[in-house]
């Protein structure tokens, strides 16, 4: 059984050979862990959605800021 990759990171580094062991013969130790990794990949997953939408957000601001201008100048040019 390997120990998951989301568990490979800068806060365990200088446990990592602890962790390693402690994963594979603690059972409430292995449980922790995997509920760690679990919420670690929602959390991932929910980033990128939110920085997806932010990023369609700002598109639609954009676009919507240029809409106004062109608005504007239409409203001028034959008012």
């Amino acid at each position: 059984m390997a120990v998951p990759k989301e568990l490979y990171n800068a806060k365990f580094v200088d446990y990592i050979e602890s962790l390693k062991i402690l994963y594979l013969v603690d059972d409430k130790f292995k449980m922790i862990c995997d509920d760690y990794c679990k919420t670690r990949l929602k959390a991932d997953k929910f980033k990128k959605k939110f920085e997806k939408h932010f990023q369609h957000k700002l598109e639609c601001d954009n676009l919507s800021k240029e809409l106004e201008d062109e608005i504007l100048i239409y409203l001028i040019r034959k008012g």
